[in-house]
């Protein structure tokens, strides 16, 4: 039986550092705020999550390229984009609990401290991290508060030399800085952070998407508009992709890119937790036509992990006007130079993480342990290979196994403990098979595989165990196809 317990944030922080995954960055020294470590097991997840997002946003699209821009570009950059004057959070302080946060300049005067208290205002600070270019004419620059601007400075560079023709994006996975006024809720709130995030570019005037298909049309979200919260109500509602268009809610192309977010999130697992709120028109930004966040369910709450913004020609037009250079390109369909318009889909990676860990994290009563049900082949590590006991043949059969295995998987050899122990301790970190050599092993050249969720065990031939191991990963078959079953008395 497996019950899920009721998880606080920092059951998750703590349970991260037990097992290697996030530590607080600077730790001897007692730390810094908003800075995090991804350890052994957490950099290796948090890899497999950013390279799973590639290859369904770049590799598995034909219209996608990607660029990894300077985290420090000119500072007209940030002028031109509007960060400089209006990147800025207000910084607050509760009367009553004395407790300092932020919030957003359109909660000004309307929201409370979660005490109850009213909030005093300490001010309006620029979320920009300053630092200087140069050692003997130093340039005031800044760190990226985000990773779109590069892309948008690379537009017509990537156009030309990619032969990109309209409509197509430009994606991105990199860090970026915010000197956040209240990092808060471990890695869910930092001051460094990574997104990855696209512009897609698309003919000013296209209102059209052909590659939107009835799958599409036919997701079905939760959905909170932005009438109902004019109305001071949170009432979700089930919709189509299909039937937000009818209701001219976004364009096509701003539907298809919403859709293909939530199918993957429907891939990690994490769809039946995602809500998607309409942004009300008082928050729209002034160029965008419309804005999504992507909430997910938390154990702290319903917090954003991915947006969708329409942003127009803005971009574009702004880097135009402040650099004086000609963006345009020419549309072989129109036989025109034009300034696209822009769809941005983007996530917080680390965002992603914590909700994949959360989802993930269960206490199993008859294991009496961890159980973190992560899928295969974001896991970090794929699968452990113990010999059942200290025998010499066995040790060196199962050495030869790991060395043959680890040559195409991320895998560990565990020799320590009694058996159950070292099942105990692959299920705590999400490893989900793992392989045994036993005296059987010896005379019939097999071993068994156990799989993490349900402790079933199969017989697989050594030949084919790595063949079996690749399809058991990626999800290609399934683990009662896989092998022939058997009754072991330790699961």
């Amino acid at each position: 039986m497996t019950e899920q317990k009721e998880l606080s944030i920092e059951d998750i922080a703590a349970f991260c550092k037990r097992k290697g995954f996030v530590f607080k960055s600077s730790e001897i020294y007692g730390g810094f705020a908003g800075f995090w470590d991804f350890g052994p097991l957490g950099v290796e997840l948090f890899n497999n999550i950013k390279q799973d997002w590639w290859k369904f946003f770049v590799h598995e699209k034909e219209n996608m390229v990607g660029i990894e821009a300077s985290v420090i570009s000119h500072p007209k950059t940030w002028r031109a984009s509007g960060h400089l004057t209006s990147f800025a959070d207000i910084g607050v302080l509760c009367k009553k609990c004395k407790k300092a946060t932020k919030i957003d300049k359109s909660e000004e005067g309307k929201v409370k401290c979660e005490c109850g208290g009213d909030f005093i205002k300490q001010g309006e600070f620029n979320l920009l991290f300053k630092t200087s270019v140069g050692a003997l004419n130093p340039v005031e620059a800044y760190l990226r508060g985000e990773t779109a601007q590069g892309m948008f400075l690379d537009f017509k560079q990537v156009a030309e030399t990619s032969r990109m023709k309209l409509p197509f994006g430009i994606a991105q996975v990199g860090r970026c800085f915010r000197n956040e006024i209240a990092p808060r809720d471990f890695l869910f709130r930092s001051r460094e952070f990574t997104i990855a995030e696209f512009e897609f570019f698309i003919h000013p005037e296209e209102k059209k998407c052909d590659l939107l298909d009835k799958g599409h049309l036919d997701l079905k979200l939760r959905l909170l508009d932005a009438e109902t919260q004019m109305k001071g109500k949170e009432t979700l509602r089930e919709i189509t992709i299909g039937k937000m268009l009818k209701e001219k809610r976004l364009e096509e192309w701003h539907a298809y890119w919403l859709a293909e977010q939530l199918l993957w999130f429907k891939k990690l697992g994490l769809l039946e937790g995602i809500k998607v709120r309409e942004h009300v028109k008082t928050e729209l930004s002034h160029y965008s036509s419309a804005t999504f966040d992507m909430d997910y369910e938390y154990p702290f709450g319903s917090k954003e992990v991915a947006g969708n913004a329409n942003r127009g020609q803005y971009d574009l037009n702004q880097h135009v006007k402040e650099s004086k250079e000609k963006l345009e390109i020419f549309d072989e369909a129109t036989k025109k130079k034009v300034i696209p318009k822009v769809i941005e889909p983007t996530f917080g990676m680390e965002r992603v993480f914590l909700a994949l860990l959360c989802k993930a994290y269960s206490y199993d009563k008859k294991r009496e342990n961890i159980v973190l049900k992560l899928p295969a082949w974001l896991a970090p590590i794929k699968a452990a290979v113990f010999p059942l006991v200290n025998d010499e043949k066995m040790l060196k059969m199962a050495r030869e196994i790991f060395i043959d295995l680890k040559k195409e998987f991320n895998i560990v050899y565990d020799a320590g403990g009694s058996v159950g122990r070292r099942y105990s301790r692959q299920d705590e970190i999400g490893t989900p098979y793992c392989i045994t050599v036993d005296s059987d092993s010896l005379k019939k050249k097999d071993i068994t595989i156990r799989d993490r969720d349900s402790t079933a065990q199969i017989r697989v031939k050594v030949s084919e165990l790595k063949e079996v191991l690749k399809k058991l990963v990626s999800g290609e078959i399934k683990f009662e196809k896989a092998g022939k079953k058997i009754v072991t008395r330790v699961k």
